[in-house]
């Protein structure tokens, strides 16, 4: 039993040296046809990296003949399944602008969008990629509203959407976390603008009911008074969207303790004012 098992091994071996040689004196100095044809059966193989090896040697042979069609696609889709999606969007497009009436234009089109998905980064890292993903989506949904992959364009827009809007609401809360309230209410203020639909709009109003208190609690004087009444406008808010919330037996705590900080607030300044006009 052994002794067959080294003649298996041994004639896998063979095959593989004999194939690996095979592949780089084709590659090397093969004609174009043979390259074509070897680069095709890598593909079908799923041996994606030497059939795109080949497809590089082929590619100014057949630049203007029917078959570039078919070669550029399964290059395009030999980087994507290798996982190189920048390269992958590369040759999607490239085949799109090159073969609008092609039959492989919708799926095309749909993997240059899931390409720049797969290469956008978690939303602590540049999103870059992943604002090329949304508009490609967004083509998609537009260009193909009946499509069966409509349901996963869809979803994989709003998960894009939902990772720049985190980044864009863990920036607020960073500026909240060092202290650097006024940055913080601002940032708040522009994240609730730009996403107004977003799931995180409870707590970017939490957090920017927060900072707008800390910063009005610990104001000059002169500060002190507008800045209370801003942080008691967003209390307001806050409490008439979200009257339910976990958070609001903090956020009325806090709001009482703004109301007393405001009445002291306006006896101090007016003490102040009486002082000064009496010359003291």
């Amino acid at each position: 039993m052994l002794k067959i098992e080294k003649i298996v091994m041994l004639f896998f071996l063979i095959s593989t040296l004999t194939a690996c040689s095979e592949y780089q004196k084709v590659l090397n100095k093969g004609k174009v046809d043979a390259r074509y044809k070897m680069a095709t059966e890598l593909f079908e193989q799923k041996k994606y990296s030497k059939s795109i090896a080949l497809f590089e040697k082929v590619i100014p042979a057949y630049e203007r003949k029917p078959q570039m069609q078919r070669i550029m696609y399964m290059v395009a889709e030999s980087y994507y399944y290798s996982k190189d999606y920048d390269l992958a969007a590369y040759y999607f497009n490239r085949f799109i602008a090159n073969y609008p009436n092609s039959s492989k234009i919708e799926e095309a089109a749909y993997l240059v969008a899931h390409s720049y998905y797969l290469a956008s980064p978690k939303y602590t890292r540049d999103q870059k990629d992943t604002q090329k993903a949304l508009v490609a989506f967004q083509e998609y949904i537009d260009n193909y509203p009946t499509s069966e992959r409509l349901a996963d364009a869809n979803k994989f827009y709003d998960e894009l959407t939902f990772r720049l809007e985190k980044k864009s609401f863990e920036i607020a809360k960073q500026y909240y976390h060092v202290e650097d309230y006024n940055a913080a209410v601002f940032a708040f203020e522009n994240f609730l603008q730009d996403h107004i639909g977003s799931s995180l709009k409870e707590e970017a109003l939490y957090f920017k009911f927060k900072a707008s208190n800390d910063l009005a609690v610990k104001s000059i004087l002169e500060k002190k008074e507008m800045r209370i009444n801003n942080a008691i406008t967003i209390h307001d808010k806050f409490m008439k969207s979200f009257p339910e919330s976990k958070r609001a037996k903090e956020v009325a705590s806090l709001h009482k303790n703004l109301t007393k900080e405001l009445k002291q607030t306006k006896e101090l300044i007016e003490q102040y004012t009486n002082r000064t006009d009496n010359g003291l």
